[in-house]
């Protein structure tokens, strides 16, 4: 019923419980996930764990937080991307929050993965932090809504969701729904379009009420539909169902199981 369309299961804290992990999903009615890649160097991590899992898929892509490490080029992003189990290329986007300084090498690597996504044909996976206007800015400089995709974790105000939305891009709800204090976030996830909205856990971080401050896993994203749901005043089922018809509409090379 259920679709976690962003998790990081080859993380440590994850994997060391795969087996566990993969019976709680089921036990809560996720069906399936997108495990996301963050580098290269853990990458075939990423790849492993969807070859090991029918109902898991991957993305490609180098997270906008990591520093000295391989730099994608497109040809290279396209290369990977080939993979039957890869989805999506990501997560990529900018983060302003954690680096401060010349930031240049962020907006390049984040032009990067919007080549490279157009070039494969699938869809990006954005993150956005403190950033959002650059991000908007790249996005229609590079023709991202030629390839769409998510604004995956999100937590921008409503303009931002709207101009994401016009971009032809989906946008996707963590446990964060879940917070007291997330007040423009609930105002978010009422009001965007039912056929473009995702959810996610973003695990093993960012685990929703009642498991906050645990580790956090896929079976939880069982949670931050029902918040949604309870916000937006329709049944849990009548949610998931739709966020999962928006998974696999969006990320059309992934086969449900």
């Amino acid at each position: 019923m259920f679709v976690d369309s962003h998790c990081h299961l080859n993380f440590s804290d994850l994997v060391a419980r795969e087996a566990e992990v993969m019976v709680n999903m089921q036990a809560h009615q996720v069906t399936h996930a997108l495990c996301v890649s963050v580098n290269l160097e853990d990458y075939p991590q990423v790849l492993a764990v969807a070859e090991r899992h029918a109902n898991v898929f991957a993305s490609v892509g180098v997270h906008p937080d990591y520093e000295n490490i391989t730099e994608p080029d497109v040809a290279r992003l396209v290369e990977l991307a080939i993979h039957p189990r890869v989805v999506a290329i990501g997560e990529t986007g900018l983060d302003y929050f954690r680096l401060t300084g010349d930031l240049e090498w962020q907006r390049e690597r984040f032009r990067t993965h919007i080549r490279a996504a157009i070039a494969a044909g699938k869809p990006l996976i954005i993150h956005t932090r403190s950033a959002a206007e650059d991000t908007l800015r790249i996005m229609r400089e590079e023709g991202a809504d030629r390839i769409g995709g998510v604004m995956h974790c999100f937590t921008e105000s409503q303009e931002v969701a709207e101009a994401a939305l016009a971009l032809n891009f989906y946008i996707s709800i963590s446990g964060i729904v879940t917070f007291k204090n997330a007040v423009a976030l609930k105002e978010v996830a009422k009001t965007v379009p039912l056929d473009r909205l995702l959810i996610e856990t973003d695990s093993p971080y960012l685990a929703p009420v009642p498991h906050r401050g645990k580790t956090n896993e896929p079976a939880w994203v069982s949670h931050v539909a029902a918040a949604i749901a309870e916000l937006r005043g329709v049944s849990v089922e009548e949610l998931g169902s739709a966020t999962t018809r928006n998974f696999f509409r969006l990320f059309e090379t992934a086969q449900p199981v």
